[in-house]
């Protein structure tokens, strides 16, 4: 075995497990990447995993791997910058217990992460979020647990892990009804509930039973839901609620909008940008800003507080023959 395995190994029992805590969606993501990496190097070298060593992850083999990221996987500017992101902490840890290769690992530090385009974010309309809460069929037990998860999602704007780690005791419906999840972090917060939304969560409690500890929005077999279940579930009811709603067909919908979907329904309100940041639980109230930009009946308030300007309509003419014919060139 070379000094890559031992070193990968305790990266993640060292590193991540013991000295950052990190959570196990940090954990996940990091060993994805790592795995992808091995398998990348082991079609392109031939050599199994376990005998790679550090001279196999130059700086040029690490640009090769993001680059078939984004060509052969289909994988956005954002999913290399994350994977790249993973690849530079285990960089930097081996850089104190390999310093013979600080130059190869100063190399691979030194690459760059790229740059992309901030598209506005997509979030649904109040009858969208109707006509998606209409979609299950509330005839199947999957159906009635969906419709409890899409009304928590929308009207709480939890994160697809938080939503799909909550337990039945996370539910709190009495005088001041709320959630409590663990976000990213590791920073708990309490969401607050509307009468609509607890009313929906009470009903579905009521018939999902369990134990303070059982997932909220389990399997039939009992387990939590899998952030690809989830996904494929909106996709479903989305599909529905596009029959009779073609606005919500057009747009594009994942768990991630309807967290969206929260916060734009909060702006909307008035609520100030610095409460929504912890609603949401934003380390940065920077990442808030997003729905600023996306909010055109803001921009659309601000402009009807400009005084217009003055300046009568009309096309520059040039006063003299010499500059006409320049302007005309």
């Amino acid at each position: 075995m070379s000094s890559l395995a031992p070193t990968m190994q305790l990266f993640f029992t060292e590193r991540l497990a013991r000295q950052r805590q990190a959570s196990p969606a940090t954990v996940t993501a990091y060993r994805n990447t790592f795995r992808l990496l091995l398998r990348f190097l082991q079609e392109r070298t031939g050599k199994a995993p376990s005998a790679l060593d550090w001279d196999d992850l130059g700086a040029d083999v690490i640009s090769a791997f993001l680059d078939h990221l984004e060509a052969d996987r289909r994988n956005s500017a954002r999913s290399r910058n994350a994977r790249l992101a993973a690849l530079r902490s285990l960089f930097r840890y081996a850089a104190l217990r390999h310093p013979e290769h600080a130059q190869l690992i100063q190399q691979v530090l030194a690459i760059p992460q790229k740059r992309y385009d901030k598209a506005t974010v997509t979030f649904l309309e109040p009858s969208e979020v109707d006509a998606l809460l209409a979609a299950p069929d509330l005839t199947r037990w999957e159906g009635r647990r969906d419709r409890a998860l899409i009304a928590l999602a929308a009207q709480t704007g939890l994160r697809l892990s938080e939503l799909t780690g909550l337990r039945c005791g996370d539910a709190v419906l009495g005088t001041g009804a709320h959630v409590r999840c663990t976000g990213k972090g590791r920073k708990q917060r309490c969401v607050p509930l509307t009468a609509a939304t607890a009313a929906i969560v009470r009903v579905w409690l009521a018939e999902r039973g369990g134990l303070r500890d059982d997932p909220l929005f389990p399997t039939r077999t009992g387990r939590h839901l899998s952030d690809d279940a989830v996904e494929a579930r909106i996709t479903l009811h989305k599909t529905v609620a596009g029959q009779h709603c073609p606005a919500l067909a057009a747009k594009k919908l994942t768990p991630h909008t309807l967290r969206h979907t929260a916060a734009m329904t909060l702006l909307r309100a008035g609520i100030d940008v610095a409460v929504i940041a912890l609603w949401l639980g934003h380390a940065d109230i920077r990442s808030t800003d997003a729905y600023l930009h996306a909010d055109m009946s803001i921009k659309e308030r601000a402009l009807a507080r400009v005084t217009p300007l003055s300046a009568k309509p009309g096309r520059y003419r040039p006063p003299d023959s010499l500059l006409a014919f320049l302007e005309s060139l």
